[in-house]
């Protein structure tokens, strides 16, 4: 995070004595990035946070992958996956490479406590309303959030209200946080940066919770690049800080409140962009004014991103340049590296003219290419890879498609 907080009591100076009502020490913990060389925060604990009494294996959900071969352009109709669970477990894994992994989620229950020790998350809440309980404090989140989670921050899910919670997960392999380009040498987002620190939500209190032998289940680095999960039973409650302060932490940033860069002429993806992790970026398409040259036009032009995957997951709106093929609310499309991709035909001319767009949509772009895992190819519309030569196949076709065994 590029900016301090504090929450609740802390004393004047850190690591120093600082005591319980009864006299005893308030347990001092520090978690930081970077082996103490960046972003860390000082949490106070009532009880020493390393007493774990059991730890075990933990068998969590696992799918099968596949590079994306032969080469197509993919779509998957998540609406599909409506499988409800918790928002942890439940989640069903749809691309992954060494750098990130997207997972869609539909949850009707609370999560375990859980604890991602490979890499910060991202999760994106297509639908829903839910309580983020964390170590630093408890977080009210609903649709149009992003929810960072720093590394190894051990909280839970809890959906609240009528409908099921809709969510889309970015694990990193390492951090993830706004585009250094928008930080000033100090951390402070700058007078371009498309939001600032008034629009991101932190945890305003401390949040206790009582309870003995306290199971929190731990997604931590595995042999090779696989990851692995470990059950501990903790003697305490983790909930049990009463004051914090630092500079990571666990915060909301609504996509409402990202604020679109235009100009006369049809804007890259870049300005778009509202985070970076290690080997990706992260980006929202937000309502906003078109071009106004007198003969801009606003459609995207077809372009070869010869080093990216590019990822879409429509959460709203209408998105003009691919209309009529067949993208919904809560689609995903993925254009790999090695396709040249582009508006559906048609859309170039029909959008001259147009003032405006009310698109909603949020882009993962990675460097590296994305393999395919069981989930994805289940809910695939296999007619997509042809739709931009206007060929129509059912949804429920096989890569029979023209050209099929070339991509």
């Amino acid at each position: 995070m590029p900016y301090y907080r504090q929450v609740g009591e802390v004393p004047r100076k850190r690591h120093t004595q600082f005591r319980q009502p009864d006299g005893s020490l308030y347990a001092e913990e520090l978690m930081g990035v970077e082996g103490f060389s960046s972003d860390a925060s000082l949490l106070y604990h009532r009880s020493i946070p390393t007493a774990i009494v059991a730890s075990e294996i933990f068998a969590a959900p696992t799918w099968a992958r596949q590079s994306n071969h032969p080469l197509k352009p993919r779509h998957f109709t998540t609406h599909k996956l409506d499988v409800a669970g918790d928002p942890v477990l439940g989640r069903q894994q749809l691309l992954a490479n060494g750098d990130v992994r997207i997972s869609y989620a539909v949850a009707d229950r609370p999560s375990p406590l859980y604890r991602n020790a490979i890499g910060d998350e991202c999760v994106y809440v297509e639908s829903g309303t839910a309580t983020v309980e964390t170590v630093f404090g408890a977080l009210e989140v609903s649709t149009g959030d992003y929810v960072v989670i720093p590394t190894s921050t051990t909280h839970r899910w809890i959906p609240t209200g009528d409908d099921v919670l809709r969510t889309l997960v970015i694990e990193a392999s390492g951090h993830i946080g706004p585009p250094r380009r928008y930080l000033s040498s100090k951390g402070q987002f700058l007078e371009h940066a498309p939001y600032c620190e008034r629009d991101l939500r932190g945890p305003a209190e401390p949040l206790q919770s009582e309870g003995v032998d306290v199971e929190v289940l731990v997604q931590h680095r595995g042999q090779g690049s696989a990851s692995a999960w470990t059950r501990y039973q903790y003697a305490h409650h983790p909930f049990d800080v009463v004051g914090w302060d630092g500079c990571l932490y666990p915060y909301v940033f609504s996509i409402n409140d990202f604020e679109p860069i235009t100009g006369r002429l049809h804007q890259p993806p870049p300005v778009h962009q509202t985070f970076e992790g290690p080997n990706f970026v992260i980006c929202s398409f937000v309502p906003r004014l078109f071009d106004y040259h007198p003969e801009g036009i606003p459609a995207p032009y077809n372009h070869a991103n010869v080093d990216s995957d590019e990822v879409i997951f429509y959460t709203g709106g209408d998105f003009m340049s691919r209309k009529g093929a067949g993208i919904e609310q809560g689609s995903i499309s993925l254009h790999p590296s090695g396709f040249t991709h582009g508006p559906q035909p048609g859309s170039v001319e029909a959008s001259i003219g147009k003032q405006a767009t009310n698109e909603l949509a949020v882009m993962v772009d990675t460097f590296r290419p994305l393999d395919l895992l069981e989930p994805a190819l289940a809910c695939e519309d296999t007619s997509y890879a042809w739709t931009w030569a206007g060929r129509s196949l059912s949804s429920g076709d096989d890569d029979t498609g023209p050209d099929s065994t070339t991509g």
